[in-house]
């Protein structure tokens, strides 16, 4: 599919679902649609989803060590041992996957083939793709951050941790004297980071061409709807003021399964945007590549130890099969295989001799 095309269409859906709710809220007043059922039908295709992904990654077949490796096996005692890149245990295996998950090992190591035209003609070369690293680490981490701030609006009292990320992630603020002044809350290091980082990976899409050749609309439509996800706390945080406290009480009713519907007016329609984009995001997951995040726990690649040279693996799912042995099959056809002038072990005189005996 053309790359513009992809785009647009990826665009015009995510335009469409900031259409459903303003439409929804602001011109219909279907609060308990979008404020309740709607959260609720996400979360239920989330988990269900999930479990069946998960289920099925579960009972698919891996009867033998596969993990990618890179670097020395475990041989000899004098020969080094790559203990994390290549390990011959279970303790091996997961400080490999520790690295993988918190640290995007692999993604870290990982390089790109490129042609390059030089004064003697193309030229072959690889680049390690460290920006690439560090964007998604910056995205990652920041939104996770974000997700640990929202639990101010789920639990009351809020717990400590939740008071220390957000010291930690608005510590700019002390240097900005004009927000304070202007009344402005404070500016969180998050809120700017996810957005450079969601940029950064739709940007190499476009500016990398096997990426760009590669791209489909699955592939921008989950870049925009973060986008648009990320865009509408900013505004929410920082340009349109919504009432926290009837916000916290809707989250609180939702998370204890009594939820309680805002009277009109009494919460923008700014919050429903936002929180139907994210109910989006979570329906959506599981049917994604976003899914991911569970997929490597469970890839065979990744999570186990490389102990082929010195442990049998036997395939567990053998089942028992009737072979038809060369000595059967000579029994049932030797007369016409001597017929047709074939050899066979057996003549047809010791095949009368053991007959005769029997």
């Amino acid at each position: 599919m053309n790359v513009l095309l992809s785009i647009i269409v990826a665009a015009v859906a995510v335009g469409v679902i900031v259409l459903i709710p303003w439409i929804g809220v602001g011109a219909l007043d279907l609060r308990l649609l979008f404020g309740v059922l709607i959260p609720y039908a996400a979360m239920a295709t989330f988990f269900v989803g999930l479990v069946v992904k998960v289920i099925g990654w579960a009972r698919s077949p891996v009867p033998f060590r596969i993990p990618t490796t890179a670097g020395q096996m475990w041989s000899f005692p004098w020969i080094k041992h790559a203990r994390i890149d290549n390990p011959k245990g279970g303790v091996g295996a997961v400080i490999r996957m520790a690295f993988e998950v918190l640290t995007f090992r692999s993604l870290f190591r990982n390089t790109r083939l490129e042609y390059r035209n030089t004064e003697d003609g193309p030229k072959i070369d690889y680049e390690w793709e460290k920006w690439l690293w560090l964007a998604a680490l910056i995205f990652h981490y920041s939104f996770l951050v974000i997700f640990l701030r929202h639990f101010r609006f789920f639990m009351e009292p809020v717990p400590g941790f939740v008071h220390l990320l957000e010291s930690l992630d608005g510590f700019m603020q002390m240097g900005i004297v004009p927000f304070s002044s202007l009344g402005v809350p404070g500016v969180f290091l998050t809120d700017m980071l996810i957005m450079v980082g969601i940029t950064y990976l739709f940007v190499r899409r476009l500016y990398i061409p096997q990426a760009r050749y590669i791209s489909l609309p699955a592939d921008y439509f989950p870049l925009f709807l973060i986008l648009a996800l990320a865009q509408s706390g900013i505004l929410m945080r920082y340009l349109i003021r919504v009432d926290i406290t009837a916000v916290k009480e809707l989250a609180i009713g939702l998370f204890k399964f009594s939820p309680v519907v805002p009277a009109e007016g009494q919460i923008g329609v700014i919050f429903y945007i936002h929180l139907f984009i994210i109910s989006t995001l979570i329906a959506y997951f599981p049917f994604s590549k976003l899914v991911h995040m569970a997929g490597v726990f469970l890839s065979p690649t990744r999570n186990l130890a490389n102990n082929n040279r010195f442990v049998r693996h036997v395939n567990p799912w053998n089942y028992p099969v009737k072979f038809h042995t060369y000595a059967a099959y000579e029994d049932d056809f030797r007369d016409a295989m001597i017929e047709a002038g074939l050899p066979v072990e057996k003549g047809a005189e010791s095949t009368a001799e053991e007959a005769e005996k029997e």
